[in-house]
């Protein structure tokens, strides 16, 4: 780490920067080796712009954040933080001359209470870290992105992130109860609670959740467990089109059951799984629909969805047998976006949640606009709760190709407006879809959420550039 000090480029401006810092941090929590700071520009995500980071900071401790942030304010240095980098907006990329926070080396489960049902953790545990350690405990963390094996209980904060069991679970906000999170100017501030109830005051809690790190630096967390539930299983569902199976979404959910799990595939998808898993998924179909049930009697369940299901128009349905083939199947769903990436070596995923009853026609939509740009374009998507992920496969390399994939992942968004539904349902904003922001909520609605970002950074150093 001295070495690579010594070796950085390091002109007045950073000297004093890397400097300051160092007077409260230890010297290897400090990156500046250019080739090792690169690493940390930039997201998952495509055509988002990310600048070149003046320093990397690994903090271990809230003391060594608040200290950071100290300095930031003092120099009006600009500070981007991260999680795992697994987002897909672009709302870790980093700015020029910025502070890279990462927050990974804070990853201890500080603790689980079965008693008041809550897990207090800091923002670089791993969500399936945290599901496995809760598990143990006869507890269960429902949050669960297709990333959780990588992906950050602090990304997931920031970015108010979903997955496959939203449609029954709800989504990271729901279980967000209380953060300690240290502001801009590196003060302390804890919000929300730790009992089962509590309204005092405004819902500052809620606020930071799905903020992207634009109003303060998450660094503890107070999360809501649930007991542990049955094992589910999954009944795997073949439709001759994806209006059929989105039929089939809406008559499961008029008719009052609550699965576990109610996921699409379309036949792009399916057949990008094959292809790079061999899983033999039935690439006959023209949609895929897994519906899961963690009930005391699910077979049962999936005997009424079954039915509904054929009722809807399935040329088959097959049930899984056991827990063994239930996981094969959710295996299969979250090697998806992993799978359309292969078709073309990049990809632009789409976070359109639409109202249920217009599942259908959006998926035709995408259809239409594939056809009209000459793109493969995948959907997957999480059909209990509306949330879609158009996933446009392209080659980077093409610049005529990259053109009409950016066209077509806006034209996507704007149905999805159309359809009356949120441009973003558990991605975030970032630096991918601004524009798009303002368009969904109006101006009078970016007037107040900047007050609101003035506020607490009435500087402007946290991750700018994000969100607005």
């Amino acid at each position: 780490m001295i070495m690579s000090r010594i070796e950085a480029p390091r002109d007045e401006a950073t000297g004093n920067l890397l400097d300051r810092l160092l007077a409260g941090l230890p010297a290897d929590v400090v990156l500046t080796d250019p080739d090792v700071t690169v690493s940390y520009a930039n997201d998952m995500a495509s055509f988002c712009e990310a600048g070149t980071p003046a320093v990397v900071v690994l903090p271990r401790t809230v003391e060594e954040v608040q200290h950071v942030m100290r300095i930031a304010t003092e120099l009006r240095v600009p500070v981007v933080p991260q999680g795992a980098r697994t987002g897909l907006s672009g709302g870790a990329n980093a700015s020029d001359g910025c502070i890279v926070l990462s927050l990974i080396k804070m990853d201890r489960i500080l603790e689980i209470s079965p008693v008041d049902r809550i897990a207090v953790v800091e923002p670089g545990v791993i969500n399936a870290t945290l599901s496995r350690a809760v598990n143990e405990h006869g507890l269960y963390y429902p949050p669960d992105p297709s990333s959780w094996e990588m992906c950050t209980i602090g990304g997931n904060i920031g970015t108010a992130s979903g997955g496959l069991c939203c449609v029954k679970y709800g989504v990271t906000a729901e279980y967000v109860l209380g953060l300690d999170v240290v502001l801009a100017d590196g003060r302390l501030m804890s919000t929300g609670r730790r009992t089962a109830k509590g309204v005092a005051g405004y819902d500052l809690t809620r606020l930071i959740v799905g903020s992207e790190g634009s109003l303060g630096i998450v660094v503890r967390a107070t999360l809501a467990l649930k007991p542990q539930p049955p094992q589910q299983l999954v009944l795997a569902a073949e439709f001759a089109s994806a209006s059929a199976a989105c039929d089939a979404v809406c008559r499961i959910m008029a008719g009052g059951h609550v699965p576990s799990l109610l996921e699409l595939m379309d036949r792009t998808t399916v057949k990008a799984v094959n292809d790079l898993s061999n899983m033999g998924l039935p690439e006959t179909t023209e949609a895929l629909l897994l519906a899961a049930f963690d009930t005391p009697d699910p077979s049962a369940d999936l005997a009424a969805v079954g039915a509904l299901c054929e009722a809807a128009g399935a040329t088959q349905v097959v049930p899984a047998d056991d827990a063994a083939e239930s996981e094969l199947l959710l295996q299969a769903r979250r090697l998806s976006l992993t799978a359309l990436e292969a078709v073309k070596g990049t990809t632009m995923i789409d976070d359109v949640c639409v109202p249920r009853s217009r599942l259908g026609d959006l998926i035709e939509g995408v259809e239409r606009i594939a056809e009209k740009h000459q793109l493969t374009i995948g959907v997957v998507a999480h059909a209990g709760d509306g949330n879609t992920h158009p996933t446009v496969c392209f080659d980077a390399g093409d610049p005529d190709e990259s053109r009409r994939a950016r066209e077509s992942f806006d034209e996507i968004m704007a149905l999805g407006l159309e359809l009356g539904g949120t441009i973003t349902g558990e991605h975030g904003v970032g630096v991918l879809k601004k524009e798009w922001l303002a368009r969904e909520i109006g101006p009078v609605g970016v007037e107040m959420q900047r007050a609101i970002k003035a506020a607490f950074d009435p500087l402007g150093i946290l991750n700018p550039g994000k969100v607005f």
